[in-house]
C-alpha cells in the first residue's frame, strides 16, 4: 500500500447507483482509503437492481464497489451529518450524486459547508445536468443522457429503431472525467495548497462521444445518418462474416493497410483500382467495394482469416461472445480479471482498472463492503468511545 500511487489520500464516498461510485472504486484501486457512505438498513440502490444476485448481493454492486471501506450512516440525522463533519474535516476528497442543490444543503453537504470545515477538500459533485444552467437539479439517468446526446439517434441498424449502448455508458463516462478531474485538482493542491469544486454532469460526459460526428455536423450543417456497423470516413472498416458463419471486424485503418489486404487476398487489382487506392474514394464508392470484399471474407473460417490478416499488418478481431471476452489469454495475463476473497461470497471477480505503472502498481485489497460493514472500525477511527457506538446504534444513526 505505501507505494500505491494514491496512498494516504483518503476519499469519502456519498454516491450510489454507477458514475460516484465507478469514480471512487478507481481511487480505491489507485490506493486511496475510501469510505463509502450508505443510508442504514438500505444500503446503495444499486444493491436492489437484480436479477443476478449472489446469494442476497447484487452483481451490480459488487462490480462498482470493491476497496472501499462501507459505513451504513443516516445523514438526515443531526448526529450523523456531525459524523460526516467529522470525516470532511481529515478527508481529501468528498463525491456526491445527490440529486439537488436544496438536498446538499439540507444536509449540511454543499460545497460551501464543506469547504469551510476543511479548505484543502476536493469536492466533487455528479449530477445529471450540473449544478448551474436552465436544467440544474432535474433529475438524470444514464439512459436520459444517450437520449439526449444524440448517441442513441445513431446507434443501432441503419433501418432500426434508435438502441441504447448495451452498458450504463453515460455514467461510466461520468465517472472516468470525474477521477480526471479529481487528479487534476489533487496535483493543482499540491502548487496552491487549496482543494476546489468539482461540477460534473451525465449529459456533458455523453456527448463527448459524437465526437467525429460532431465534426462532421459542425463542417456539414446536416445530421449524421446511422451506418450501423458501418464506419462513416474509413473504407473497409466494419463487420465481415466467415465461410463458417462467425463474424469478425475487418479494419482496413489506412491507405498502406488496403494495399496489404489486396496482396494478402491476391486483388491486387483492387489495390489500383482509382476508385479504391485512397481511402476517401474507398468511403464513396463503399456500396461497390463492400460486396466484393465480403465475398472474399466468405471463402474461408474466420480462424483462417485472422491469423493471416495479422501476420500481414491487417488489424482484425474476432466478435467475441462475453466468455470468450472475459476469458481471453492476453487480458488475463495482462491482470485485467480481479479476484477478491469475500468472506461471505467467496471468490469474486471483477474487471481490473486499465492503469499500468511501472513504479507504483494499482492495489486490489477489499471486496466490495457488506452494508455497514466498516461503520464501527471508522468512528473508532474518530475517536468515538463503544458506549457512544452503542448509543448510535440504538437511536439508527448507524448500523
Amino acid at each position: 500500500m505505501k507505494n500505491a500511487p494514491l496512498s494516504g489520500i483518503r476519499v469519502i464516498d456519498q454516491t450510489q447507483a454507477l458514475a460516484g461510485p465507478y469514480c471512487a472504486m478507481m481511487l480505491g484501486d489507485l490506493g486511496a482509503d475510501v469510505i463509502k457512505i450508505e443510508r442504514p438498513g438500505v444500503g446503495d440502490q444499486s444493491r436492489q437492481w437484480g436479477p443476478p444476485y449472489i446469494q442476497d448481493q447484487s452483481t451490480y454492486y459488487l462490480s462498482v464497489n470493491r476497496n472501499k471501506r462501507g459505513v451504513a450512516l443516516n445523514i438526515a440525522s443531526d448526529q450523523g451529518r456531525r459524523i460526516v463533519h467529522q470525516m470532511v474535516e481529515s478527508a481529501d476528497i468528498f463525491i456526491t450524486n445527490l440529486a439537488t442543490r436544496h438536498a446538499l444543503q439540507k444536509y449540511g453537504l454543499d460545497y460551501e459547508t464543506l469547504n469551510a470545515l476543511n479548505p484543502r477538500l476536493i469536492y466533487a459533485s455528479i449530477s445529471g445536468y450540473g449544478r448551474t444552467g436552465p436544467r440544474a437539479d432535474q433529475p438524470g439517468y444514464d439512459l436520459v443522457a444517450q437520449a439526449e446526446s444524440g448517441t442513441m439517434s445513431l446507434t443501432g441498424e441503419v433501418d432500426g429503431a434508435p438502441m441504447r449502448f448495451l452498458s450504463p455508458i453515460a455514467d461510466l463516462t461520468c465517472g472516468l472525467f470525474t477521477l480526471i478531474g479529481i487528479l487534476t485538482a489533487l496535483y493543482t493542491r499540491e502548487q496552491t495548497g487549496k482543494g476546489q469544486f468539482l461540477d460534473q454532469s451525465l449529459q456533458e460526459g455523453q456527448i463527448t462521444w459524437l465526437d467525429n460526428y460532431a465534426g462532421e455536423y459542425f463542417a456539414t450543417g446536416k445530421n449524421p445518418k446511422r451506418r450501423g456497423n458501418q464506419h462513416p470516413q474509413i473504407t473497409p472498416y466494419q463487420a465481415v462474416q466467415g465461410a463458417d458463419g462467425d463474424w469478425f471486424i475487418l479494419g482496413v485503418g489506412s491507405d498502406n493497410v488496403w494495399q496489404s489486404f489486396c496482396k494478402l487476398v491476391g486483388r491486387e487489382d483492387l489495390a489500383i483500382d482509382p476508385r479504391f487506392i485512397e481511402n476517401a474514394n474507398r468511403v464513396k464508392h463503399h456500396e461497390i467495394l463492400m460486396p466484393v470484399v465480403k465475398e472474399i471474407i466468405k471463402t474461408r473460417p474466420v480462424d483462417e482469416w485472422l491469423g493471416e490478416l495479422r501476420s500481414a499488418g491487417v488489424p482484425a478481431g474476432r466478435i467475441n461472445t462475453i466468455d470468450q471476452a472475459l476469458s481471453d489469454e492476453h487480458l488475463i495475463e495482462r491482470g485485467m480479471i480481479v479476484e477478491l476473497e469475500h468472506p461471505a461470497l467467496g471468490v469474486l471477480k471483477s474487471i481490473a482498472t486499465p492503469v499500468h505503472l511501472s513504479d507504483t502498481p494499482l492495489v486490489y485489497r477489499i471486496p466490495p463492503p457488506r452494508l455497514g460493514e466498516h461503520t464501527v472500525q471508522v468512528l473508532r477511527e474518530l475517536q468515538y468511545s463503544e458506549e457512544e457506538i452503542r448509543t448510535l446504534q440504538a437511536q439508527s444513526v448507524i448500523n
